[in-house]
């Protein structure tokens, strides 16, 4: 039987394992940096990729490395964390399917700033800088979306910079939630109660004590290990300018 194509001509991701594979999709077409391309330059980049499995808990960059690729998430969760010199971890950054691991390349210095390890079991297609470089280079469109990228992701960050700002514990997860919330896939933050702690600056009893809270007013509810779902997102959003 003939593999389906997507609607816009992008033939299937050509890895078995591929999860958009069976409907004849391709990972492509679900990347916030590569979507708007025509099919013959998904093709093109296609072929510069290299499929790679980690497991849970693996670190795929450390800081200081010298950034020789891009890193696409095809499927699970990736964490960009920096240590302090006691050993305390700050999480920058959860990244799920469709996002990547790019920050940085276009550095004088092309070394991480960060660190990146596995959250969950992670599928990426890796893409050698060399390679995406001369792909930008033949493709002056991808840039200008770059741009706009960038200035996304900016946005994002001055978000966190605020959240961080926040005095009140309370407040501060509350408004973390929200941002968490607006970027998860399925309805569902999937985080751990320390990657919630260490994303707010706050201890993780702290953070158990307010989700508690939380849960007994109705703004949140945990469901399962790792697993929590706003409920009542007018009420959180208020809870975050108090």
């Amino acid at each position: 039987m003939a593999e389906r194509h997507t609607s816009i001509g992008t033939p299937p991701c050509p890895y078995q394992s591929c999860s958009y594979r069976a409907t004849g999709d391709c990972c492509m077409n679900h990347i916030r940096l590569f979507s708007h391309l025509d099919s013959g330059a998904k093709r093109e980049l296609m072929r510069c990729a290299h499929q790679s499995d980690y497991p849970k808990g693996s670190v795929i960059v450390h800081e200081s490395d010298p950034i020789e690729s891009i890193f696409i998430i095809r499927k699970g969760r990736i964490k960009t964390y920096r240590l302090s010199e006691d050993g305390e971890e700050y999480i920058l950054d959860i990244l799920h399917d469709g996002q990547a691991l790019w920050h940085g390349m276009f550095l004088q210095d092309h070394t991480y700033h960060y660190s990146a390890a596995c959250l969950t079991e992670v599928s990426v297609c890796s893409i050698r800088r060399t390679d995406f470089e001369s792909f930008i280079s033949a493709h002056p469109e991808v840039a200008m979306h770059l741009v706009e990228t960038l200035s996304t992701e900016l946005d994002d960050a001055e978000e966190k910079i605020t959240i961080l700002s926040i005095h009140s514990p309370k407040s501060r997860l509350a408004r973390y939630l929200l941002h968490r919330n607006d970027r998860c896939l399925h309805q569902e933050i999937h985080l751990r109660l320390d990657e919630i702690a260490a994303s707010v600056n706050l201890r993780p009893e702290t953070v158990s004590r307010i989700l508690s809270a939380f849960e007994k007013d109705g703004l949140v509810k945990r469901i399962g290990r790792g697993h929590l779902k706003v409920i009542n997102r007018a009420a959180l959003a208020q809870v975050s300018k108090e």
